[in-house]
């Protein structure tokens, strides 16, 4: 049995600020770290069942993907899941990482646009939409039917590969005189083909075979998505505040 303490929840839980805090079978919460969770509002969920019971103190506390116990965490290493550790260089935690800045970036594309209402409503959906990763990724959960801001996978790829089609604007290369919304976007939508580049090695197993297409796909329509709203920034089809 392994013994999940305040802190251990707290790391799981990036300080308090993701959730679920994932407790596998075979480990438990210390009375400190329910507390912890309670305070913060962070979930604990038990996807193969579990207990309130404790386990003794000399009980190890972490494991690695090799099946190593270890007492105490190394500097080095970080969850995985529940008390799962790895490098903090291995691909998955990268991956997180790249949501992370994803995350900050569409925040402060927000701010960049704030001239246009719509656009930053469409961007709060996207938001929510790339917080989802990571549960997804935690829990191993699909990530679902890909539909952002009216349009279905197939509509995000028509319309960003045939713009003029669809949107009476042709395909064009930005200029810094474009305006601070379209640039902001454009910036946005470049982190996210490299965040689907971080999903794509994280999610490729050793025979090459990728083990989350959904995770994959999602990223590569948001891309597909952040260039259409620069199409329309570019055709003045988002009404100005």
């Amino acid at each position: 049995m392994t013994l999940l303490t305040r802190e251990d929840v707290r790391r799981m839980s990036d300080n308090g600020t993701r959730g679920p805090v994932v407790v596998n079978r075979g480990e438990v919460l210390t009375p400190g770290a329910k507390d912890w969770l309670a305070a913060h509002k962070i979930q604990a969920v038990y996807p193969a069942g579990g207990d309130a019971h404790i386990a003794p103190p000399d009980t190890p506390q972490y494991r690695t993907l090799s099946g190593a116990l270890l007492h105490e965490k190394p500097e080095h290493m970080t969850h995985l899941r529940g008390n799962v550790l790895v490098p903090k260089n291995h691909p998955r935690i990268a991956f997180r990482g790249m949501i992370d800045a994803l995350e900050a970036e569409i925040l402060l594309t927000q701010q960049a646009s704030a001239a246009y209402p719509a656009l930053v409503a469409e961007l709060e959906e996207v938001l929510s939409f790339v917080r989802n990763f990571i549960r997804c990724d935690v829990l191993e959960e699909p990530l679902g039917e890909v539909k952002l801001c009216g349009y279905t996978a197939d509509q995000l790829r028509e319309y960003s590969h045939y713009p003029d089609k669809h949107l009476n604007q042709p395909h064009f290369l930005p200029s810094h005189t474009d305006g601070a919304a379209l640039l902001a976007v454009n910036r946005l939508r470049t982190l996210a083909r490299r965040t689907e580049l971080a999903a794509y090695a994280a999610f490729t197993d050793a025979d090459g075979a990728v083990t989350r297409g959904d995770i994959i796909l999602g990223l590569n329509r948001l891309s597909s998505l952040l260039w259409i709203m620069m199409i329309k920034l570019k055709g003045g089809q988002y009404e100005r505040c």
